[in-house]
């Protein structure tokens, strides 16, 4: 008899820092970490039908509709190095979403082993995020935690520093709006479904992944 995959979603607020998170659990399980905005670069490179299709709601700023999403994860979920389990950066975004994941893992005898959510007190989030700049040559800075040598230039070429508007206060705690009404009925999903942990996202990140390692455990 097959053991059971390890499947895990990581949900968490934009800053947070699910993404380091999940990167690092996937390593120390040896399965494979999936982004949904990994897997959408990926399918607009390869210009394949999917990639095509999203590129159409993309390209006018619009969220790619929950079918095209769920058509991609599941093709990657049945990818073979899937076999043992994945950890899901991203997905699912919607209840939607969370109910066709189910109904996937329901079709192939698996069943979602954790959903990790991280939290992060607002304030921290907008300091996190709000205090990051770049480079024209992709180097990440941030005023107070990985500062550039000379204030506002890049280290690497001397290029003046900018700020992403994604980054950006009042942007910040819009994404912040949205991700709050998007996933609140998730969590709730998750809980009443028993998968729900809840992880206090401050503190070091090795830290961090140690309590959801021995969480899985």
């Amino acid at each position: 008899m097959k053991e059971q995959a390890t499947i895990v979603v990581m949900l968490g607020a934009p800053g947070t820092g699910k993404g380091t998170q999940a990167v690092l659990l996937a390593e120390r399980l040896g399965i494979p970490h999936i982004s949904t905005g990994d897997l959408f670069r990926e399918h607009l490179a390869a210009e394949t039908p999917l990639g095509i299709e999203a590129a159409t709601y993309m390209n006018k700023g619009e969220l790619v509709p929950d079918e095209i999403t769920i058509t991609m994860l599941n093709a990657r979920l049945e990818e073979d190095d899937c076999e043992n389990g994945v950890v899901l950066d991203g997905y699912p975004r919607t209840l939607v979403q969370a109910l066709a994941l189910e109904s996937y893992l329901d079709s192939i005898d698996e069943e979602l082993t954790m959903v990790a959510n991280l939290a992060v007190p607002e304030v921290l989030i907008v300091k996190r995020l709000s205090g990051r700049w770049m480079s024209k040559s992709g180097n990440v800075y941030h005023a107070e935690y990985n500062p550039p040598k000379r204030k506002w230039f890049d280290d690497e070429d001397g290029s003046p520093l900018y700020q992403r508007e994604d980054d950006k206060a009042e942007t910040v705690l819009n994404r912040l709006k949205i991700y709050e009404a998007q996933t609140l009925p998730l969590i709730d999903h998750f809980r009443e479904e028993g998968k729900l942990v809840e992880f206090n996202g401050v503190g070091e990140i090795n830290d961090i992944n140690d309590e959801i390692f021995e969480a899985l455990q």
